[in-house]
């Protein structure tokens, strides 16, 4: 029987940055990578869409169940609008 990684904030914070790397990912793909196709890329899209979305809701479920987490390491993606322009 495997045992259960700890859902500590640790690990939110870990998922947290995770997720700010798949928006990365994301926006690299949709501005910088060459497609031979738009089905490749919205397939490619799709797949890391899929990722990032599972990542989102298990850390929106950690956060909901009370995983106590800092606002400032929150994923871009996370942050209300005029918070995550500023940190640019």
């Amino acid at each position: 029987m495997r045992s259960q990684p700890p859902r500590d904030k640790y690990f939110l914070r870990s998922l947290h940055q995770e997720i700010d790397l798949y928006d990365r990912k994301l926006a690299y793909l949709a501005n910088h990578v060459e497609f031979a196709s738009d089905a490749e890329r919205d397939e490619a899209e799709k797949k890391m869409m899929t990722k990032r979305a599972t990542l989102a809701e298990t850390a929106k479920m950690l956060a909901a169940t009370g995983v106590e987490f800092n606002p400032s390491e929150l994923p871009r993606s996370f942050r209300p609008a005029q918070e995550a322009v500023a940190d640019h």
